[in-house]
């Protein structure tokens, strides 16, 4: 018999895992781990290999090559219903012939766990989801998120080492998707088991997880804390998919230390912080975020350190927290993205009016360009 995983001992273990499909490569030689306890995401657009990656962890897909330890064990010729792995999917395959309890039960019932027992413990799970006394309720009787947390109930009464999630929010409505964003955190932060979560959607990634994987052409392009995504991605790719950001193609002139100047095929000069090797003359791609931007009506009033820009009002994107303004540069008519402050101070601001911008080249970033527009 071998000896329970230390505590140190990663939950989940991928090394060189691979899979191709008639050629196609899905996954290139993933390695990586999980921490027991944490909460960990799988973020990228669709195709990107996300999907096959979790279903080779449950064990519903065999790799081509490459290892998983789940809590210290090989699964390598285990079969899917014999690994300490629950699943829950968008579709969330809840029986609607059942009650609420049979379906959190289901799992004990094929492990031969008494009736009496299962009730028990279902019970008691309801509970910890926030649905006590739901048990002898149909499935149909329950709203979207109810049966989110069902599924979830289901599967974490089994106590898997892991618990799998692909895309379980992504057919809810938006105000329960952000509703059910928090309940999950909570959830996860409650049971302490282990949560590997696959999404294309940022916030959601952003907002629950303590790690998260971007992913991209079946390869990470990132792996790291949430805010390290966000503050100092590490390509390109992940800079453009991690939040808003104005994206700025050009050509290096010169640079100043770490800061590099970039000017625009039709003449627009800004100035923004290197990110890997980048020389006098070589394509780049600078990443400006919206917040990192200022907005005055006097120019005087903007830093006077920095570049200052003019630009004309094409729109106005009011949403509460989130409100921001399209400007057009006046130079280029770049479209360019401020957000706005939250005191109110532009809230008078007219479509056509022409204001001054500002950002602070360090709270910028550019990367060698291997595409988009060049001149």
């Amino acid at each position: 018999m071998s000896a329970a995983p230390s505590v140190s001992t990663p939950d989940l273990s991928v090394q060189d895992l691979r899979k191709e499909f008639a050629g196609h490569v899905a996954v290139h030689n993933l390695s990586f781990a999980v921490q027991r306890g944490s909460f960990f995401s799988i973020l990228g657009p669709s195709g990107c290999g996300k999907t096959t990656l979790l279903r080779m962890i449950a064990g519903f897909i065999e790799p081509d090559s490459g290892e998983i330890v789940i809590g210290g064990r090989s699964m390598r010729a285990v079969a899917p219903n014999r690994r300490p792995v629950n699943m829950v999917f968008q579709q969330l395959a809840l029986f609607p012939m059942m009650s609420v309890g049979e379906n959190v039960a289901f799992g004990l019932a094929r492990r031969g766990v008494g009736k009496l027992e299962r009730t028990r413990r279902a019970d008691a799970m309801l509970e910890r989801v926030g649905l006590a006394g739901a048990g002898l309720k149909r499935v149909d009787q329950l709203s979207g998120g109810q049966r989110q947390r069902v599924a979830i109930a289901r599967s974490l009464v089994l106590e898997p080492t892991l618990l799998l999630l692909d895309e379980p929010l992504g057919a809810l409505d938006l105000k329960l998707r952000e509703h059910m964003k928090i309940e999950l955190k909570q959830l996860q932060a409650s049971f302490g088991t282990t949560f590997v979560y696959i999404t294309h959607d940022q916030s959601e990634a952003l907002v629950l997880s303590d790690h998260v994987a971007v992913m991209n052409h079946g390869r990470f392009e990132q792996l790291g804390t949430p805010q390290q995504l966000y503050y100092e991605p590490a390509t390109a790719f992940v800079a453009g998919f991690v939040g808003a950001n104005n994206r700025i193609f050009g050509q290096l002139k010169s640079s100043d230390g770490d800061i590099a100047e970039i000017e625009t095929s039709d003449g627009w000069t800004v100035r923004a912080k290197k990110s890997g090797p980048i020389a006098a003359g070589d394509h780049v791609e600078a990443f400006v975020r919206p917040e990192a931007a200022i907005l005055e009506r006097d120019a005087s009033q903007l830093p006077a350190n920095q570049a200052h820009y003019v630009g004309s009002v094409q729109s106005l994107l009011f949403d509460g927290a989130n409100s921001a303004v399209l400007l057009h540069e006046d130079l280029t008519h770049f479209e360019f993205r401020v957000a706005l402050p939250q005191t109110g101070r532009f809230a008078d601001l007219k479509v056509g009016e022409r204001i001054y911008f500002s950002f602070d080249p360090r709270r910028a970033i550019c990367f060698p360009s291997h595409g988009g527009p060049h001149g």
